[in-house]
């Protein structure tokens, strides 16, 4: 039986090296024990039956309203009202500027709860207006990109979603616990803008003065009441799941209409015309997740059957005899995993074949979901694959290579944050 965990593990491998997608990767794992005569085998099927059995999960619903709240809100220009507030106090500093792109990530994600779509409402908009105001193209694309990891961390956060989906975890309790290891991530990013800013002639000071001059005729009033409205997305849906007025599902559904109140009403940058295009893209977003979830399933159930999860809680135990060394393999894994493997599959594949051994070793499992969804944040970003990098890269034309070389002192940063959420729990259930 360990024999046939290798070569469905190794087939799965083999696919994603030859560049096929993940869904047919996880597909031809799960459909493998059926030509072997497995009993109880995964067949095309079970795997069809398995494709609408996953739709029975009324969690999963927040998924497709919280793409469609960050769609309508990109199109609506909210990430532009939030970026003009945060720019209008520190856009005097030394790094306020790429700093309030960082601010603007944070509120951003806790609207759409996804990293390429906060890299690419942000970076839509940031982007020509740093580089025009003297900023190093290179360092913008590569900020835009390392910052859009944090909409999976701040919620309502989808792999949060999905995680919770998988292993039956509170979801309520994964939203709280993101939150402060999100706005550590967003401080230290913070701290290296305004250290990478220091050095001379990474900033245009005339340039930035003018802008903050400009800036500033508007007075903080006009500012503030233009922005107010974006401000206040984040706080009204997670406030209502914290005061148990909805629950998370509900408070997806509360997004979208917000969002479009906002959007159509207040800002006016919206037309009812505009919808149904922004519901097709919205669809073309959820589309990738439906076919991962399902077969996501069918082969971490086939590897349940093998007994992999057991074998790997023995291997753990055999060659990892303390809790620190077990979550820095456990780092090392994902951290490579979200080179190569998006947000999604990782979570649903990998987190209920670990589940037995963290439970094993006493790891709280809603420190153990943030631990998961910070790896394949930093992920997001780090060459050869990482999402984040051909999204920027399609908004600032830069080769995603290239952007991925100048983040790597960004993704240092999360590392550190990393480490630091990794042994130090509190971080994560201080507020539980």
């Amino acid at each position: 039986m360990s024999g046939l965990v290798v070569i469905i593990i190794g087939a799965f491998i083999v696919c994603l090296l030859c560049g096929l997608p993940v869904v047919i990767a996880m597909a031809a794992g799960a459909i493998i024990p059926s030509f072997v005569g497995m009993a109880g085998a995964t067949n095309f099927s079970a795997l069809v039956r398995s494709i609408f059995g996953s739709a029975e999960n009324t969690t999963l619903i927040a998924i497709p309203l919280f793409i469609l709240a960050g769609n309508i809100m990109s199109e609506g220009q909210i990430a532009k009202k939030l970026y003009d507030v945060f720019a209008y106090f520190v856009g005097n500093k030394t790094g306020g500027l790429p700093c309030a792109a960082v601010m603007t990530c944070l509120f951003y994600g806790a609207i759409s709860g996804s990293a390429p779509a906060t890299a690419a409402a942000v970076g839509g908009m940031t982007f020509p207006l740093l580089v025009r105001l003297g900023y190093e193209k290179n360092f913008v694309a590569a900020l835009i990109a390392t910052a859009g990891g944090l909409g999976v961390i701040i919620p309502p956060s989808i792999p949060f979603v999905l995680y919770s989906s998988s292993t039956n975890v509170s979801l309520g309790d994964m939203f709280t616990a993101g939150f402060l290891p999100g706005f550590l991530m967003g401080f230290l990013l913070m701290a290296y803008c305004v250290i990478y800013c220091r050095k001379p002639g990474r900033e245009n000071k005339e340039m930035l003065s003018k802008h903050y001059s400009e800036l500033h005729k508007m007075g903080l009033r006009k500012v503030f009441l233009d922005g107010i409205w974006a401000l206040l997305s984040p706080i009204i849906v997670l406030g209502g799941i914290y005061a148990g007025i909805f629950t998370p599902t509900e408070a997806a559904c509360a997004s979208v209409v917000y969002s479009l109140v906002v959007s159509i009403f207040v800002y006016k940058s919206i037309r009812l015309k505009d919808l149904p295009r922004i519901m097709a893209v919205s669809i073309k977003g959820l589309a990738p997740i439906c076919l991962i979830l399902p077969l996501a399933t069918a082969f971490g159930r086939v590897l349940v059957m093998l007994k992999a999860p057991a074998a790997l809680s023995e291997f753990i135990a055999t060659y990892f005899n303390s809790r620190p060394l077990v979550l820095f393999a456990v780092l090392v894994i994902f951290f490579i995993l979200g080179m190569f493997i998006d947000t999604a599959p990782a979570i649903v594949v990998m987190a209920p074949i670990l589940l037995p051994t963290m439970q094993m070793l006493g790891v709280n499992l809603i420190h153990f979901g943030v631990i998961m969804t910070v790896c394949l944040a930093i992920g997001c970003v780090t060459p050869p694959f990482g999402v984040n990098l051909f999204v920027t890269s399609s908004i600032s034309k830069v080769p995603p290579m290239t952007i991925g070389k100048k983040s790597f002192g960004m993704i240092g940063v999360f590392t550190i944050a990393l480490l630091i959420i990794t042994y130090v729990p509190a971080i994560c259930t201080i507020f539980l």
